[in-house]
């Protein structure tokens, strides 16, 4: 079992390092411009080319079933789910084969919602109860993966 995150935009990756301590997992730090990490055996910084979806290609080629993905990308999610990976939101939500449609669903309709005007705001600024929800789900989903495995 392995962690991906999509690294561009991650507010919680300090909280995913220290998890992946705990438990020995290897990291994987994903952005399109270089990140200043952590040394460290298990993480490991991957830099890719600034294009777009450059990111999102390269986790989707790397991740495993078992794996587990980090990532506010709904569409990312959805890839790796497909091979039988997990993914988790900075905010805890888990998604899974078992909801990661009514994700892609809610995504399009958000979508043509800001597209016609009628929704201005975005979600709200990550507060403490956002990040303490993120550590408790990914204990949880790292317990479930090491299960299956």
């Amino acid at each position: 079992m392995e962690i991906f995150v999509d690294a561009d935009a991650c507010p919680v990756k300090e909280a995913v390092f220290k998890v992946a301590e705990r438990y020995q997992l290897k990291v994987y730090v994903v952005s399109n411009h270089a990140k200043l990490l952590p040394k460290s055996e298990l993480i490991v910084p991957v830099t890719v080319e600034k294009r777009f979806d450059a990111v999102d290609d390269w986790i989707a080629s790397q991740v495993k079933a078992n794996d587990l993905v980090i990532t506010n990308d709904i569409l990312l999610a959805d890839r790796c789910i497909k091979v039988g990976a997990l993914a988790i939101d900075p905010r805890g939500k888990i998604l899974d084969e078992n909801n990661i449609g009514e994700a892609l669903s809610m995504r399009e309709l958000l979508s043509e919602l800001r597209q016609r005007g009628d929704l201005q705001t975005g979600p709200k600024a990550m507060g403490k109860k956002h990040q303490s929800n993120f550590l408790s789900q990914l204990d949880k989903v790292i317990h479930l993966l090491k299960r299956r495995t």
